[in-house]
């Protein structure tokens, strides 16, 4: 029996696509095709892919003319899909001619004429619509979401509003989008969606107005300072049917997804301790003293956290150890005891530096992802006996907003209130950390 083996998005399929699909059975007798997943896709800088990949999966699997349907998640995999699957021939649509040769040592490699005229591109341009975004705040996280947005399909930065007396003449001019300082004017605008990143301080309030007004949210961290204001906010959110989304963008990240999915498998053994550290000189960067007074916890502790709940999950006890400084803390260690025995420490300073990495220890092996680790691109799997360590590297463009603008705009888009990769239950937990230190530092 001669085995075949392709790979593609197939997002939207079309004929374009079952014409090349049956071009490649037609090279053998068995035909397996590996569906690229959404992390996969987005490291590889397709960010405006229109369905989900257990659609698109789907899809492919209901041909009856493919023999096999397998998930494609790193850019490693074709060799040890060819050597797993003991591969004949590997076909690709001869657009990639060239591309694929290095596979030659491993088994036939093909490239198929593609049906012209037809495309997946051109079927998302017909089929999809933009989301008119407005930013509220103007500073030097509004300046990087514009930029950022530029590579989003669907993404349309149409204006910005602020009320500060004082505003960044030099961010307004870079951001270029006409300026509102009337609230409900900006609110009454063709905007459908907001980025908030204002002061903290304001952050609960800006978001109930916006949700409100009719308004999908995504928001700078932290969302509330205060006990039960995200619960509201999210109650809420679902009331208008609008989505309230954290602005974290290392849950977005494809390698930080392909992490979790290699973690899940539990390679390393039971996980018994998660160290994670993010520092930031506020100061040196040229933040304004007003920003910097909100302290390493406000600003950081979310980042850390969320790699040790997305892996331990609730915690039984916490602990605080920080430093302070002109009353507010320079630095801050949360320490957590978790049900199933896993011990979670998150380090954050803004008055301090460290190496920025990570450790996942576990009973039979170890993680480590280099500093800075929530701009994850790559991460090793190490254990006793060197021979089986093993490692991941993803591409990463720009500082990582694109992922997360791309999952924003994709849940308006398929009309979906939350996110896989940052759920509800996530964004409630990360705020506990901060609430729960706000409370004892009263």
């Amino acid at each position: 029996m001669t085995k075949v083996i392709t790979y593609g998005t197939y997002d939207m399929l079309h004929i374009g696509h079952i014409n090349i699909l049956v071009r490649a059975k037609a090279q053998g007798d068995y035909l397996i095709v590996g569906i690229t997943s959404e992390d996969y896709d987005r490291s590889r800088g397709k960010l405006n892919v229109s369905q989900s990949q257990q659609e698109r999966f789907d899809a492919v699997k209901a041909l009856d003319f493919v023999d096999e349907v397998i998930f494609e998640t790193h850019k490693n995999q074709k060799i040890d899909d060819i050597i797993k699957y003991d591969i004949d021939k590997f076909v690709i649509g001869d657009d990639w001619v060239g591309k694929f040769d290095y596979l030659k040592q491993y088994t036939q490699v093909i490239y198929l004429p593609r049906t012209k005229g037809i495309s997946s591109t051109q079927l998302r341009q017909q089929n999809s619509h933009n989301i008119n975004l407005g930013i509220i705040g103007v500073n030097y996280d509004a300046i990087r979401f514009s930029k950022e947005a530029q590579f989003v399909s669907g993404a349309n930065i149409t204006s910005i509003y602020s009320d500060a007396p004082n505003i960044e003449q030099k961010s307004l001019k870079t951001i270029a989008k006409p300026l509102f300082t009337d609230l409900n004017q900006f609110l009454n605008s063709n905007i459908q969606a907001v980025y908030i990143c204002e002061d903290i301080n304001k952050h609960y309030d800006l978001i109930k107005i916006c949700l409100l007004s009719g308004k999908h949210v995504l928001c700078e961290n932290p969302l509330v300072l205060q006990e039960n204001q995200l619960e509201e906010l999210l109650q809420l959110s679902k009331q208008q049917n609008k989505i309230l989304l954290s602005a974290i963008k290392t849950a977005f990240a494809p390698a930080f997804n392909k992490l979790l999915e290699e973690l899940s498998n539990n390679p390393i053994g039971d996980i018994k301790e998660i160290r994670t550290t993010f520092t930031s000189l506020y100061a040196q960067k040229g933040s304004s003293q007003q920003y910097i007074k909100n302290g390493a916890t406000n600003l950081l502790m979310d980042y850390p956290y969320l790699l040790i709940h997305k892996l331990a999950h609730k915690y039984n006890t916490l602990q605080f150890i920080d430093q302070k400084e002109n009353n507010y803390d320079i630095s801050n260690r949360a320490i957590t005891t978790h049900p199933n025995g896993i011990i979670g420490i998150a380090t954050v300073g803004i008055g301090i530096k460290s190496n920025s990495d990570a450790v996942i220890s576990g009973t039979k092996g170890f993680v480590y992802i280099p500093a800075p680790w929530w701009l994850t691109k790559e991460f090793y799997f190490r254990f006793e006996d060197p021979n089986k360590e093993y490692s991941f590297e993803y591409e990463f463009a720009g500082d990582g907003l694109r992922y997360m603008i791309s999952e924003f705009i994709s849940l308006i888009q398929r009309d979906e209130l939350e996110s896989s990769r940052l759920t509800h239950e996530d964004m409630i937990s990360l705020s506990k950390i901060i609430i729960q230190y706000n409370k004892e530092n009263k």
